[in-house]
């Protein structure tokens, strides 16, 4: 069924334009950055660099607060010098980011190379979604940041069984294997990836109306209510991701290579099901899929309540997995049909805004719940899950009766 799934999904990138192609593959690159170190930073952290549990998530969130204090001066800096540029030197700051890290230990110097990662990686993701945005008619953008987020979750299948491997040589060396992945990104970017911001557009015309202009967040009512619910949304679906590992590990459930091979699984599910799902769901309406991912999200929350068990760990994130590929490809599809051509990539720049403040402030909270009680994360994100996919329906809603250009 995987071969069958993978082969189809192969099938459409053969029809995909040059750019978004290059796109989809970066998004791999950058999938498999993330999945390579992400399931095993919290015991780095604690394992290798002499950080104390409380201040783990102070360092997810330093991670994302450099994304979150670059984006309101180079968000939008995509409109103005072109995409290529811009991945070009995003790109290779991360890759350094990454390589730094390998070599930091203590909170200070893992809070200063994370926080300069933070700020390289601020326009990665929007840019890379803008280029396929400027190559795909509006229309299908839905059905293709759905690809690209398999693309991505190839990538975080592949890098956390790749972070398993690394880690019997130590936890510290799958920084140098995201490194290594950015670095690729980077080349691809020099030598095959053309421009694609058309010459004349709207932000050539705009370029003093200041920070406002780089958060429409701030100017347009109907993007800033969507993204308060999707950051708590978000925020409540990433303890999973934060707190899992250190749950499993501390009842003594996986070692950190069988919590590499969790996450690997969790991938492989959105490459196999994700494009499937959604041609399955093409006619659904967008605050139906919605609620689905929250009521998903809520069922994972409960299993991680009442047990630590290898089996209910296996079925949070099944749920985990099947929530984030109902939700995750509306939001950039929607946000997408507000933009014109000349500031996509600042409205892009706002959808990584709310990512990154679910990032900074999801991961802190998660595991100063979890320094509380090991099962008041799972309680709070029950909670949390079931109200913000209320909230985030009711405003997709509004959205499509007041613009029909939302897919």
């Amino acid at each position: 069924m995987f071969t069958q799934r993978f082969t189809g999904n192969l099938s459409f990138l053969s029809v995909v334009k040059r750019p978004a192609s290059i796109a989809l593959l970066l998004f791999l690159l950058v999938g498999f950055a993330d999945g390579a170190m992400l399931p095993f930073f919290a015991l780095w952290a604690q394992g290798e660099a002499g950080i104390p549990v409380a201040w783990i998530g102070v360092l997810f969130g330093c991670y994302a607060g450099g994304e979150i204090l670059a984006t309101p001066f180079i968000g939008g800096i995509a409109d103005r010098i072109g995409r290529r540029p811009v991945l070009l030197c995003s790109t290779l700051g991360v890759g350094l980011g990454f390589a730094m890290l390998y070599f930091s230990h203590g909170v200070f110097q893992a809070a200063c190379v994370l926080l300069f990662i933070g700020v390289s990686e601020s326009v990665l993701h929007p840019t890379i979604a803008t280029v396929i945005a400027d190559t795909i008619p509006g229309e299908k953008t839905r059905s293709y940041f759905s690809l690209a987020r398999v693309m991505s979750n190839i990538g975080r299948a592949a890098g956390p069984a790749v972070g398993a491997v690394l880690v019997l040589h130590s936890l510290g060396s799958v920084f140098l294997g995201s490194a290594v992945a950015l670095f690729a990104c980077a080349c691809l970017v020099a030598l095959a990836l053309p421009e694609t911001r058309r010459a004349g557009s709207l932000a050539d015309d705009d370029d003093e109306e200041g920070l406002a202009s780089l958060l429409p967040a701030f100017h347009d009512r109907r993007l800033a209510g969507l993204l308060a619910w999707v950051v708590l949304l978000e925020m409540s679906s990433s303890w999973i991701e934060a707190v899992l590992p250190l749950y499993a590990h501390g009842a003594h459930t996986l070692t950190p290579s069988g919590v590499g091979s969790l996450f690997t699984y969790g991938a492989l599910l959105v490459v196999v099901f994700q494009f499937p799902l959604t041609r399955m769901t093409r006619n659904a309406s967008e605050s139906t899929l919605i609620v689905a991912s929250g009521v998903v999200l809520t069922m994972a929350f409960v299993a991680l309540m009442l047990s630590s068990g290898l089996t209910t760990l296996i079925v949070a994130m099944t749920g985990f997995a099947f929530a984030d590929m109902l939700f995750g490809p509306l939001v950039p599809a929607a946000v997408n049909a507000m933009a014109q051509d000349g500031n996509r990539a600042t409205y892009m720049a706002a959808v990584s805004v709310a990512n990154d403040i679910k990032d900074t402030v999801g991961p802190a909270t998660g595991t100063a719940l979890f320094a509380v009680g090991v099962h008041v994360p799972w309680v709070g994100g029950m909670v949390i899950a079931a109200l913000a996919a209320w909230g985030l329906a009711s405003s997709m809603r509004r959205s499509r009766g007041q613009d029909r250009r939302i897919p």
